[in-house]
C-alpha cells in the first residue's frame, strides 16, 4: 500500500485543524453576538457592522430584563418544572430501560417498539389534542400542563439512551450480585444506577435543556403569569410598533448561559452515552 508524503500528510492535517477551527467559530459566533448585542443600544443595532464594542457597556438592559420582563419570577418557574421533569425522566426511564434490556418476558420486543414509535411522534400533532384533554380535566394554568408532556417526549430518548449503556454492560455484574443475595430491587439500586451515573448525567442534562428552552407547549397551556416560563420574558419587550431588542438579547442571554454551561461541563459524558452501544454487533 502506498504511503503518503510528510510535507503532504501535513498539509492535509492543517487544512483538517483550518476547517475545524472555521465550524468551531461558526458554532460559537451566535452566542458571542448576542452577548454583544445585550450589552448595546438599541439604536446601535441598526449599522453595518457585525460586532460592536459597548461603549459604555450597557448594564441596565439585565436591570430591565429582570425588572420588566419579570425574570425572577419566569426562572423559578422553569426551575420547577425544569427539576420535577429530570427526575421523573431520569427514574421512570431507567426502569422501564433495565425491564426491556435485562428482564426476559414474552412482551418485551412489544414494548421496546411501543416506546420506539413514540420517538416519530410530531410534538405539534399533540398540541391541540392535549389542550383539549388539559382543559377537560383542568389542568391548563399549571404546571402540571408543562411536566407531563415534556416528560411523555423525553422518555423515549432516554430509554434509547439507557438501553444502550445497559446492553454493554456485562451481565456478570449482576448474577454475582444475586449469588450475594441481592433482589431485584437491591441490583438496580445497589449496582446499575452507580454504574449508570454518566448516562444518567447525560439524561439529565439533555432533559434540562429540552424543558428549559421549550415554548410552544406553555405559550399553548399556559395563560397568567402565574406559571408562565422563562421564554415568556421575550414578549415583554416585543410591542405592536417598537420593541427593546437590548433588553431581549439580555434576556435571551440569560436564558443560553445555563444550558450552555451545563452542556459544556457535562460534553463527555453526552458523547460517551449517546454513542453508548454503536460498535456492538
Amino acid at each position: 500500500m502506498r504511503t503518503l508524503s510528510k510535507p503532504y500528510t501535513q498539509l492535509v492535517q492543517i487544512i483538517f485543524y483550518l476547517s475545524l477551527a472555521l465550524v468551531a467559530i461558526a458554532q460559537i459566533f451566535p452566542l458571542i453576538w448576542m452577548i454583544n448585542f445585550s450589552l448595546l443600544k438599541s439604536g446601535d443595532f441598526f449599522g453595518s457592522y457585525i460586532l460592536k464594542w459597548p461603549s459604555p457597556f450597557q448594564w441596565k438592559n439585565y436591570a430591565d430584563a429582570f425588572k420588566l420582563g419579570h425574570v425572577p419570577a419566569y426562572l423559578l418557574n422553569s426551575a420547577i418544572v425544569a427539576v420535577v421533569v429530570i427526575a421523573v425522566t431520569v427514574i421512570v426511564s431507567l426502569m422501564l430501560s433495565y425491564v426491556i434490556a435485562r428482564i426476559d418476558w414474552k412482551w418485551n420486543k412489544y414494548l421496546a417498539g411501543l416506546v420506539m414509535i413514540c420517538m416519530i411522534v410530531p410534538l405539534y400533532s399533540t398540541l391541540l389534542p392535549n389542550f383539549f384533554i388539559f382543559n377537560k380535566i383542568k389542568l391548563i394554568d399549571t404546571y402540571f400542563a408543562l411536566i407531563l408532556p415534556n416528560i411523555a417526549f423525553l422518555i423515549p430518548l432516554s430509554v434509547f439512551i439507557f438501553i444502550g449503556f445497559l446492553e454493554t454492560t456485562p451481565r456478570a455484574i449482576e448474577e454475582a450480585a444475586v449469588i450475594d443475595g441481592l433482589n431485584l430491587l437491591g441490583v438496580v439500586f445497589r449496582i446499575i444506577i452507580p454504574i449508570s451515573k454518566p448516562v444518567i448525567s447525560s439524561v439529565a442534562v439533555l432533559a434540562f435543556l429540552n424543558t428549559w428552552n421549550e415554548f410552544i407547549m406553555a405559550v399553548t397551556f399556559i395563560r397568567t403569569d402565574t406559571y408562565k416560563t422563562l421564554p415568556f420574558s421575550l414578549i415583554q419587550f416585543t410591542g405592536e410598533y417598537a420593541s427593546n431588542y437590548a433588553a431581549q438579547f439580555a434576556v435571551m442571554t440569560v436564558i443560553a448561559l445555563p444550558s450552555v454551561l451545563l452542556y459544556m461541563i457535562f460534553t463527555e459524558q453526552i458523547t460517551s452515552s449517546l454513542t453508548a452501544g454503536a460498535v456492538k454487533g
